[in-house]
């Protein structure tokens, strides 16, 4: 596939843009134990977004795979996982805040670190959903690529440390033209008592749009039905 763009995610670095429909976007972890979370909103009417609720429930899942699909809250599919060899990201716990990292990690600043200065989850959406409009009432539970967060059966959920491998990585297909909000800092379940975001490395190629026999289609009756109104809305667009 050709490749468009591509950028190495370092220090808790942070990403957005519009990324339209049929393109890919892979994410791979360089070094392991990496984490990136990530928003996601239909890039001409923002008030549709990534729905956690229905992504899991419609696929009667807990965490995300390929060939599984990213549900909006509007019945649509923002993005299809085409490839992914890490098996399991994280749904439900959502992103750090400022609170969180300094209780953890202690203060680290800007004007002490430069590009090395603590930062945290929640900031980090809302520096770059500002330069879209966007601000905190459209922040909503978000995914978290390459981390594993299992629960037993009182339902207390738990971090598996080193989960993601060296050169892991997982592809998206988007199947509506999205805006896509990202950032790599740390899981806030993650133990690890250091601060130190892995880098990640994100591309973005050239694709085609997907028929109506493909497997993250056909995965689900849901996703075939969320498909449907996808093909809906988009003739409807012309």
């Amino acid at each position: 596939m050709k490749t468009i763009y591509q950028k190495m995610l370092t220090g808790a670095g942070m990403w957005s843009g519009v990324v339209s429909r049929g393109k890919r976007l892979r994410l791979t972890d360089v070094e392991g134990g990496a984490n990136v979370s990530m928003l996601l909103y239909n890039a001409h009417e923002r008030h549709e977004r990534y729905n956690m609720p229905d992504t899991l429930k419609g696929q009667h899942i807990f965490y995300l795979r390929a060939p599984y699909c990213l549900h909006s809250d509007m019945g649509r599919l923002l993005a299809s996982i085409t490839a992914d060899t890490a098996g399991w990201h994280d749904t439900v716990c959502g992103h750090s805040d400022a609170a969180r990292v300094l209780s953890k990690y202690g203060t680290r600043n800007y004007q002490e670190a430069r590009n090395e200065w603590h930062r945290n989850g929640r900031d980090c959406f809302l520096i770059e959903l500002a330069k879209w409009g966007l601000g905190k009432r459209d922040l909503v539970p978000n995914l978290n690529w390459f981390s594993k967060v299992v629960a037993d059966g009182a339902g207390r959920l738990s971090f598996v440390s080193g989960h993601s491998k060296p050169g892991d990585l997982v592809e998206l297909r988007f199947e509506i033209d999205t805006l896509v909000v990202l950032n790599a800092c740390q899981h806030p379940f993650d133990p690890d008592p250091v601060y130190c975001p892995r880098p990640v490395k994100l591309e973005i190629h050239a694709g085609e749009l997907a028929g109506a026999d493909d497997p993250s289609f056909l995965v689900r009756p849901e996703n075939r039905r969320a498909w449907e109104n996808n093909e809906i809305y988009h003739a409807l667009r012309g």
